[in-house]
Formats: C-alpha cells, structure tokens, sequence
C-alpha cells in the first residue's frame, strides 16, 4: 500500500525520533509506565504507516456498502439519513409512558424504544406474588393486550420504528403489537421495529430468562420463520453486547460472545429448515458504547468485519444484506455515577460521538440522573438533544467513516479483530456458545474481566472521576423521577377488570391450543397471537409455556 522507499526512509527517521523522545522523557516522564487498554493491547506512543506495512486496504477495508462493510454498511451513510435516534423509555403503566413516547416523538425523536418491567420480563402478571414491589419500577407493565392498546394509542405504527428490549416473551409481545397494529388498520407489512429476542445473554449476563436455552432457541426461531412470511420489515432479533458489557466483559469479550450467539441464532433457523439469505438480513444487533472513545469505534469496524466474514464464508450467504452487521447503540449505563451526576452529560456525549463514527443505524443516549433513577423528562429531553448537536452541528456525519485511514485506529481494529477471532474460536472448540454457556465459560470470562475493572478503579489505576479522584461534596439530586406507588394498585384492578370483561371460554380453548402446539411441533407464533387477541394474560401464556418447557435454573449462573 506504501512506497517501500518512502518506508525504508520512515523507519530510519523513525528511529531518530525515538533518540530524541529517550531524551525527552529523562527530563519529563510520561504521566505512567503503562498505556494498556482493558483488553490487554498496549497503546504505543505513535503509530505510523509502519504499523499498515502490509496492510491490504482492499480485503481490510474497501468502500462503505460494500463487502467487508468495514467502513459501514450503507454507500453514503448519514449523508443520506441519519441514524434512529430513540430514547429508552417505560415507567409505571402504559398512560404514564405513552404520554412519554408521545412527548419524545413532539421533540424530535425518530423511533421509540420501550423498557417492561421485572414481571413483565420474566413472564409474570402484576398481580402475581413475585411482581409485589415491581410493578411498574424498571419499566411499563403490560399484563395483556389491554396495555399495549394503551401503551400505542395515537402513535402511528406505520411511521414510527419501535424497539422492544423484552427477551423470554419477546414473542408474546411482539403478537400484541401485532393486534394493536390490526386493530389501527395497519397492515403488517408496513411495521418497522425490533424485539431484542436475544435469550442466550440472559443466561450470563442478565437473568430474566424462564425456560430453559434449548426450548428457548424454538421461540426465537419460530419468530424468524413467522416473521419472514409475515413481518418482512421486522427486525426479528437484536442479539446484544450491550448487556454483556454492562455485566464487566472487555470490549473484545463483548463482539467475541455476542457474534458466538449470532452464530448460534443461525444455526439454530438452519437446522430447523431456514434458508440464511430469507432470515439473515433482518437480523441485528445491539451494543455499548463505553468509555474509550478510539477503542470503541475500532470495535464496532471490527465486529462489521467478522460478521460479514462469519456469513460469507461460514453459512454461505450470498445476499449482500444477510452479510450487514446492522447494530443499535446504548451509552454506557455502568459508566454513569451518582456522584456528580452532571458529569455523565459529558460522558454520554462522548460515548454517543463513538457510536456514530462506528457507523451505528440506531442510538440511545443515557440520561444523566439514570445512576440515580428513572429519567426524568428534562434529562431524557437533554439525552436527546446531545444526538441531535452531534448529527445536526457538529460536521461529522458530513464524509463517510471520517477516522477511517487512521494509522492508530486500523491498527486497534486489526488488534481487536484478533482478539475477538480467539475467542470465537475457542468458543467453537467447546461446541459454540450454548455448550459454553453451560459449561460456565462465558460467564467465568466476563466476571473476572468485571473484577480486573474495579480493582483497577479501586487502586486508582483507572480514573473515574468523582468517584476516585476530583471528588467534590455536592448537595443529592432533588428531581428525581418517582414511580407513583399507586401504579401497582390501578395496574391490578385493570387487570382483573380485563379478566372480567374477555370471553373465559375463548381464553381456555386458545391457551389449549398453544398447550398442544408447544407439545408438538408447530410455530408457536400463531397460537400465541390467538391467545393474546383473546386477552390472555402474559402471566396465563407464558405458565402455558412454563408448563411444557420447565424452568431454568442453573447453579453456575448463582
């Protein structure tokens, strides 16, 4: 790529240079002996075309759109449009987060993203004993088709992206947005979104799993082929590092298991009769965007790299599209401090800027008081308008992958690209990521990287500020968002009512047939969406589920 001459002449000026930094630094030290990334890669003082020698931009890089989309996945990228920009949003019941949608929407959002609760998550309904106390905390309850009709009135579901972070249901919720949308005339076709659907995480990160992995990969895989003939703009899984990295991976650790799922998703439709290029465009992902600003965007080239690779020449995709790592972004909510919350603007800032030089299709910006509490409306309109300077004032959206060609950055790509290809390969060696999953790997990785990470802030190796150095006394924070404690009370009542108003027979005889069909052998998606339109309960479906399936525990993940 490079003038041999013109190198042979670098590396002797190069030398040279090194002489006088030797002098340099006997006067003045740098600031400490190390510069090592959490992944284990030093950073050197300078890198030049050195560092590229025998760099082939071609098979490294090529062009944006094109394979191996390591300069993004579109021929003009934000040139063209700017990515979603969506604020993670729920709280309470679906009036008080449907007006929230509805405010985000009148501020420039372009696309909703919506946050359950606890019970909601694991598949309980509100008034069910293990949902005491978190009805409505962490997020929107929906118990039935009921709340999602509340939770979507006056959106425009043929207009608006909607972004559903919900897993072990995710295919309950996504048969209600399928009613709600018939009920509003809105042909499916014309639905555009994304249910996270990404069980396996669940299982080392994040624990709001039900039914045991297998059983749950049928699910997943019943929504892909349900999908395909029926949702063909759905995205119909966001297999997430986000998680992975909140829970203490490093960022090589979270592309390496977050592919490993991927590819674990792929196989799984492959053995049960799908085609890869009639399911594989409508996958994507989702990741953070954590601390290091330059690390970060060389992680997510990287991960665009060997996904393109993994599909082409692993599962044989010959669709340009099935080949896309498509990916959502989430600044770093670990990353947030309660101490000097308003420090965490900067933060999230930061983080945002590296997901859009990534070259992300989708963003969500933290709030500052998120270390505290739910957003409040003024912190989550801030968030929003941090996207808005970043892709209306700042210029970079203006050239295509502007970093790209930076000595420094391809090479942190090309270092990552190892790392993540090592884990990936052992991963393989074990089975793939469900028999590493089982065996305890993944989860044993990410806590000893989790455990490195505080040790270090705890000797001050790492900085966070505030919290280990420029610690300041501050007065707490005193508007807070606080979930009304009557939340609970009305969500039971709307739910008995519900219960109270459906037709009891048409309920039993749909909740039958999802009982037979999970015996079987059949797609689970159309039992379920009958089971909803009758206003069964997420609770009464998923105890269908729990029923046949069982439930997961396991001692490793304790």
């Amino acid at each position: 790529m490079f003038d041999p001459q013109k190198l042979s002449r670098l590396k002797e000026e190069k030398k040279e240079w090194d002489k006088k930094v030797q002098k340099t630094l006997e006067k003045r030290p740098e600031r400490k002996d190390d510069f090592t990334l959490d992944t284990g890669i030093e950073v050197e003082r300078l890198y030049t075309p050195l560092d590229l020698e025998n760099w082939d931009y071609l098979k490294k890089l090529g062009f944006p759109g094109e394979y191996p989309f390591t300069r993004g996945i579109q021929p003009t990228m934000y040139r063209g449009r700017l990515w979603t920009m969506r604020q993670y949003a729920g709280f309470g019941a679906a009036e008080e987060t449907n007006q929230r949608f509805r405010y985000l929407l009148e501020q420039g959002q372009t696309g909703l993203s919506a946050a359950f609760d606890l019970p909601t998550q694991i598949g309980y309904d509100s008034d069910h004993p293990m949902a005491r106390g978190e009805v409505g905390k962490v997020g929107v309850a929906v118990d039935s088709l009921k709340d999602m009709e509340i939770l979507m009135d006056q959106i425009p579901l043929d207009k608006v992206s909607t972004s559903m972070t919900i897993n072990a249901p995710a295919a309950i919720l996504l048969a209600m947005y399928l009613a709600v949308a018939e009920k509003q005339g809105i042909p499916w076709s014309k639905l555009n979104g994304t249910i996270q659907n990404d069980i396996l995480k669940e299982y080392v990160a994040r624990g709001t799993y039900i039914y045991p992995p297998r059983e749950s990969m049928r699910l997943v895989v019943d929504t892909f082929a349900f999908a395909r003939e029926n949702i063909p703009q759905w995205n119909t899984i966001s297999i997430s590092g986000y998680h992975i990295r909140e829970a203490g991976s490093t960022a090589a650790q979270e592309i390496a298991f977050t592919l490993a799922n991927g590819v674990a998703y792929v196989q799984a439709a492959l053995d049960a009769g799908l085609k890869v290029d009639e399911f594989a465009p409508r996958l994507s992902f989702f990741f953070n965007a954590h601390v290091n600003f330059l690390e970060e965007i060389a992680k997510f080239r990287a991960a665009r790299r060997i996904w393109a690779r993994i599909m082409k020449e692993r599962f044989g995709a010959e669709n340009p599209r099935s080949m896309m790592l498509r990916f959502h972004t989430q600044t770093a909510g670990c990353s947030l401090t309660a101490q000097q919350p308003e420090v965490n603007v900067v933060r999230v800032a930061f983080q945002a800027l590296s997901a859009v030089l990534g070259g992300t299709q989708s963003l969500h910006t933290n709030s500052r008081d998120e270390a505290l509490a739910l957003p409040s409306e003024e912190a989550a309109l801030l968030a929003l308008r941090t996207q808005q300077v970043i892709g209306y004032e700042t210029g970079v959206t203006d050239a295509v992958d502007p970093l790209g060609g930076s000595y420094y950055l391809e090479e942190l790509t090309d270092r990552l690209e190892e790392q993540i290809e090592e884990y990936l390969e052992r991963i393989d060696n074990m089975g793939g990521a469900i028999a590493a999953i089982e065996k305890g790997y993944v989860q044993k990785q990410i806590q000893e990287s989790a455990y490195r990470y505080q040790k270090d802030i705890e000797r001050e190796e790492k900085i966070v500020v505030g919290v280990n150095r420029f610690v300041s006394e501050e007065e707490p924070p005193m508007d807070l968002l606080k979930v009304d404690p009557s939340v609970a009370e009305r969500q039971v009542e709307r739910l008995k009512e519900t219960r109270h108003n459906r037709e009891q027979r048409k309920v039993s005889e749909t909740l039958q047939n999802l009982r037979s069909a999970a015996r079987g052998e059949d797609n689970l998606i159309p039992p379920i969406l009958e089971a909803v339109k009758a206003y069964a309960t997420m609770g009464e479906i998923c105890g269908v589920l729990r029923e046949v399936f069982g439930e997961y525990h396991s001692d490793v993940l304790l």
